[in-house]
């Protein structure tokens, strides 16, 4: 028998749930004659049952459909048939997302908790949070803005919530780049650390209740160390989260990985093109791609400018940023050209 799949989308917004569902349901009749499933509409949710894969793409249909109708698209079956057929050839469909959230949750079960869940906002981060949820080690790669951090965070927070990890490990490598050195920072360990772990704890804020988060930090739940302090460690029954992994080094994302105990899950999360690292030391977070590429277990994504959720500028930006970069590099290497010995 084949394997069955129950999930359950949560929307915030009735006009964006109208949309999605299209004049009498036509689009929900389109998904379910298409992919043979069941979509039923239930209040603010959608219920979908059907084949795993089957409802699988429906989710990743369905997260297309908002990054459309947050960019205020009006959505009918010929715009489903061609978020279909362009998911089959691998291209995601563009739009910009607005920051407030349209949907609850797209993905079984949800991302954080109670009503602070969340969903992803594009299909990319849609695979990232199935790659999360499949395999006990994650690369999120990406630009600033695409969600890896924040929607690692609220995979830990679920995590905790279904009990299936006791604590939430947050690190990341103390390296800046004005070359800020954590024994000149005043106060403890924590104090030393916690301007560097500064997007964790923002994420992590925004995902459970002020009270819950003292309660959790005070309890030893939330635990935030450099890097440089796992060495040595065995890490059981914990969701690790390293962020900013651009700035470690092959020797110490090999270091992390390897503390790995029972039920553990690590998800490391980076972006190569802005790496702190001084020159001619080897991007350990480019690296890990490379070499864990295949491997059983192990998964790897990778987010692009579509998946950026920040304010729209901050695609454009990047954009004009990479553009630039490029010019520099095309420059540089004419005039290498032009002094070569003819």
């Amino acid at each position: 028998m084949a394997e069955t799949r129950r999930l359950t989308v949560g929307f915030q917004d009735n006009e964006g749930l109208r949309v999605v569902c299209g004049e009498r349901d036509s689009n929900l009749r389109w998904l379910e004659s298409r992919l043979g499933i069941r979509v039923l509409p239930r209040g603010m949710e959608l219920h979908l049952h059907g084949g795993h894969d089957e409802v699988a793409v429906a989710a990743e249909v369905l997260a297309a459909v908002l990054v459309k109708v947050r960019a205020g698209d009006l959505i009918d079956t010929d715009d489903l048939s061609q978020i279909m057929a362009m998911r089959a050839t691998a291209t995601q469909p563009a739009g910009t997302l607005r920051p407030r959230p349209l949907m609850r949750a797209v993905t079984d079960p949800e991302l954080g908790e109670g009503s602070r869940a969340v969903a992803p906002k594009s299909a990319g981060q849609q695979r990232y949070v199935e790659a999360i949820r499949d395999h006990d080690v994650v690369l999120g790669v990406g630009p600033a803005g695409s969600g890896k951090t924040y929607l690692a965070m609220a995979s830990a927070v679920a995590a905790m919530h279904r009990r299936e990890v006791k604590r939430i490990v947050l690190t990341r490598p103390a390296l800046e780049a004005a070359g800020e050195r954590l024994g000149f920072l005043p106060g403890d360990l924590n104090e030393k650390i916690s301007p560097y772990l500064r997007p964790l704890y923002d994420a992590l804020r925004d995902l459970v209740d002020e009270d819950k988060f003292v309660r959790m930090m005070d309890r030893g739940q939330i635990e935030v160390a450099p890097l440089a302090f796992m060495r040595g460690r065995t890490l059981q029954n914990a969701f690790v989260i390293l962020d900013e992994a651009q700035n470690c080094t092959s020797e110490q994302m090999m270091m992390l990985l390897t503390r790995m105990g029972e039920h553990t899950k690590i998800v490391v999360t980076g972006d190569p093109t802005q790496s702190d690292l001084p020159r001619g030391i080897a991007n350990g977070l480019q690296h890990a791609v490379h070499v864990l590429q295949g491997i059983d277990g192990i998964g790897i994504v990778h987010l692009g400018l579509e998946d950026v959720v920040r304010h729209p500028l901050v695609g454009r930006i990047i954009d004009a940023y990479a553009a630039d970069r490029a010019s520099r590099l095309g420059d540089s290497a004419a005039q290498a050209d032009r002094k070569m010995p003819r």
